[in-house]
This record gives C-alpha cells, structure tokens and sequence, in this order.
C-alpha cells in the first residue's frame, strides 16, 4: 500500500506571475512616498522663507531690548497687510546697503513730526513714555517724516546708528517686524509693542 502524503503545493502560474509584481509594487510605493515627503518639505521650507525669515543680531544698538548673538524670527508680511506703528522693532536695508540689514525700533511715521530735546522724544509735540530705553538720549534734533518713509531709533540711544544720523527708512526697504527671539532658548521672548510707547496726555 502506498503512503499518501502531501508535499508542498506548487505555486500555480498565476501565483509566480503576482508575487516579483507585489514586490515591484512596493518598492514603488515606498518611492513615491519618499518623494513626496521630501517634495513637500521643500514646498513648506519655500513658503516659509517667503512669510518668515531668521535674523541675528550683531551689535549693543537695541540693548537692553535685544543683545548681540540673539537669533529673532521675522515676520516678512506684517507690512503687506498692515503699517508699522510706533513701537515697532523692524529690520530694513541699511542706507546704501543692499545686502546688509538693521533693526531697530519704529519711532516716527510718515507725516509726524519727531523732536529729541532733554533727553525726551516728542512726536507731534507729544513726549513718549519709553521705558525700554538703555539711556535717554543726548543729543537735539528735529526731523518731519516724508511720506512713505520712517523715522527709527536704536534702544541704545548713543549707541545707534539710526534716523537722527542717516535720516529715514523708505518703506521699500522695510524687509519686516520683529516677532520673537528664539535663541538661545533660555532668552525667548515674543516682541509686541509695548503699551509704554504710546503719547503721554
């Protein structure tokens, strides 16, 4: 008598045809999967380059507000959608720089009237509350805003190179508002105008 036993099944054709065409599909997948991840984190780093941008500061012009090896993230349409305001930290071209960039604080819009005598700042004869100082100023001066432009000044008042040397800020060179330090992490801090900058009545 003969013993009955059943050897492994022989794959059919069928099968043989499926099984290097699952595997061809998988590796495919996981291809197009990776490209995808890595198309999508290019199309994200675009547009955030394009909203945002990284500065560091260089210099004691903004101390004590800001301090030199701080990295700020920049918000590049602030100004697109709205107008700076008095208190404002902005980064601009510097004058006659088209690859080197300034920050400092919004003091005078275009129209106002900006007088520095005392050591108080007055801006349409109004004194500004400006508790964010370094030092009050020690120098005089009057300055009227030309339309379209800006007047800033360094929080280090005689420390700055800013409007009441050079004059004014186009609004053309304006590349945004500062939004918050990021690093180091220990000094994080979100940049809003302050309510001290406003006109004392």
């Amino acid at each position: 008598m003969v013993d009955q036993f059943q050897s492994e099944p022989i794959p059919d054709e069928e099968d043989q045809k499926d099984a290097p065409r699952g595997k061809r599909t998988s590796c495919m997948g996981f291809i197009i999967d990776t490209v995808e991840t890595i198309l999508l984190a290019l199309v994200l780093f675009v547009v955030i380059n394009a909203l945002s941008a990284r500065v560091r500061v260089e210099n004691v012009s903004m101390k004590p507000t800001l301090q030199p090896g701080e990295f700020l993230l920049i918000n590049r349409v602030a100004y697109k959608l709205g107008e700076p305001d008095i208190g404002d930290i902005i980064v601009f071209h510097a004058p006659g720089e088209s690859e080197m960039d300034y920050i400092k604080r919004v003091i005078g819009l275009p129209g106002d009237q900006v007088r520095i005598e005392d050591g108080t700042v007055y801006v349409n004869e109004q004194p500004l509350y400006e508790t964010y100082v370094a030092d009050q100023p020690r120098y005089t001066g009057t300055w009227d805003v030309p339309d379209g432009q800006y007047f800033v000044l360094g929080d280090n008042r005689n420390n700055s190179s800013d409007s009441h040397l050079w004059g004014f800020v186009p609004e053309d060179d304006i590349v945004g508002r500062a939004l918050l330090i990021y690093w180091p992490f220990s000094e994080i801090t979100i940049l809003s105008n302050p309510d001290a900058v406003q006109a004392v009545q």
